[in-house]
């Protein structure tokens, strides 16, 4: 046995040892969420945090995620190889992109033992780097077709269709690749129009705006609080606006920490992200959330959380915290909610409003696990309007100990009636619909 896995081991004792201390003691909280959470006081874990992950083990012969009442899951598409975001063309056809985190260089015994606990979880390892389109051409929820749309991308992620150009979001940067209505792969070269940073939070979501004329960018920090120097941290934990005409790139709103995925809310026309937050301050502190974001705006990374409560773990900025806004609503702590879209009032049979369905990947840091579930929260006027709801659930095991998959992106079918989610631990994406075939 390696040392890192003789240490990860060691950790997760330490790290369970932990968990038993502080229930003995009561201090593990109940969920930080909603709009006005109840977060915890900080807890700083010190130099060896809670490390806790299931092992992934992928789904059995005939095993489903458990769907909300009124609802039924079925496999869309099977055998993919870590299927991270979805985006539906206009002719029905769904890509896919396979993609992977590349396992760093360690630098301490911890980054050994994290990284040898996320291989086992399927959270690291080589990357696919393809882009893969799906269709369902006799409509029955089933993708009968596969194709290689694209391949040697650089760890792509989010994908966005205008007009005759597709734009994939690489690690690295924004490229944009001629698109021919109804293609099946794509062989001309592509056009960089924006590069960012890699490492760290690798993830590069893509939204355009409703006139097509912009793009919004996801990019997350390199670290956990900037504890390598705010210099590496430049042009990162942000969201960037990029003028397709120009080419050029501007930050929308800063201080947030990994913005994954990007929504348009419909009634307010405002822009929303999931985000997640810092590592090493307690179960629920502080939650990662779900928020508007403001043209200018400032949400707090690395100096402070929720507003304006300051991270004594960081130099700080008593200028940035002051004008740090508070975010729209709490998902709990460390949930990993990474997929986001809108999904408009009846598309699924029992939800009834409008709201946003989120992704939830799952946690690896904290003493219970949170996360490992697809959820919508309602929104009225234009806002979060009540407690979340699961659409699909059961990724984990009930005692934790392996996941069967993790929700990662979330789309609304092709038909307008179903919501497609990919797993990239199940290596799935699965399609909700109503259990009425009507």
């Amino acid at each position: 046995m390696a040392l890192y896995d003789v240490f990860a081991r060691a950790v997760a004792l330490v790290g369970a040892g932990a968990i038993r201390w502080r229930r003995l003691r009561g201090t593990v909280h109940t969920a930080a969420v909603g709009t006005a959470p109840q977060i915890p006081a900080a807890r700083p874990q010190g130099s060896i945090p809670t490390l806790k992950m299931p092992t992934a083990q992928g789904w059995a012969a005939g095993q489903l995620p458990v769907a909300a009442p009124g609802l039924k899951v079925n496999a869309f598409a099977a055998g993919l190889k870590h299927p991270r975001w979805i985006q539906v063309l206009p002719n029905g056809d769904v890509t896919v992109a396979e993609a992977l985190q590349s396992g760093g260089q360690p630098r301490t015994l911890f980054d050994h033992a994290m990284v040898a606990t996320m291989r086992r979880a399927a959270a690291l390892g080589v990357s696919p780097n393809r882009i893969t389109l799906l269709r369902d051409a006799d409509g029955d929820g089933v993708a009968e077709q596969r194709h290689t749309l694209l391949e040697n991308l650089k760890q792509p992620f989010g994908m966005a269709l205008l007009g005759d150009t597709f734009y994939v979001g690489n690690t690295d940067g924004v490229v944009a690749f001629p698109y021919t209505a109804g293609t099946t792969a794509i062989s001309e070269p592509g056009r960089q129009l924006a590069s960012f940073k890699p490492g760290g939070h690798w993830t590069r979501s893509l939204l355009p705006s409703p006139d097509g004329r912009r793009l919004y960018v996801g990019v997350g920090s390199l670290s956990n609080i900037g504890e390598h120097g705010m210099a590496a941290e430049e042009g990162r934990a942000c969201i960037y606006e990029l003028d397709l005409a120009t080419a050029h790139c501007r930050i929308f709103a800063a201080g947030l920490r990994n913005p994954v995925g990007l929504a348009w809310e419909p009634v307010t026309g405002r822009l929303w992200t999931v985000v997640n937050e810092r590592d090493g301050l307690g179960d629920e502190t502080p939650p990662d959330y779900l928020t508007s974001v403001t043209d200018g705006g400032f949400y707090g990374w690395p100096y402070c959380y929720w507003g304006q409560t300051v991270d004594e773990r960081v130099p700080q900025d008593a200028a940035r915290v002051a004008s740090a806004l508070t975010p729209d609503y709490a998902l709990g702590g460390h949930t990993a909610s990474l997929g986001l879209c809108w999904m408009p009032a009846g598309t699924l049979p029992g939800f009834d409003t409008g709201g946003m369905v989120i992704g939830q990947h799952g946690s690896w840091n904290r003493s219970t696990l949170s996360g490992y579930r697809v959820v919508f929260v309602p929104f009225a006027a234009g806002r979060p309007a009540g407690a979340p709801r699961d659409i699909l659930s059961g990724f984990l095991a009930p005692d934790e100990s392996v996941s069967f998959g993790r929700p990662v992106g979330v789309a609304i079918g092709p038909d307008g009636k179903s919501l497609l989610v990919a797993d990239d631990v199940g290596d799935v994406v699965w399609r909700v619909a109503g259990t009425d075939p009507r």
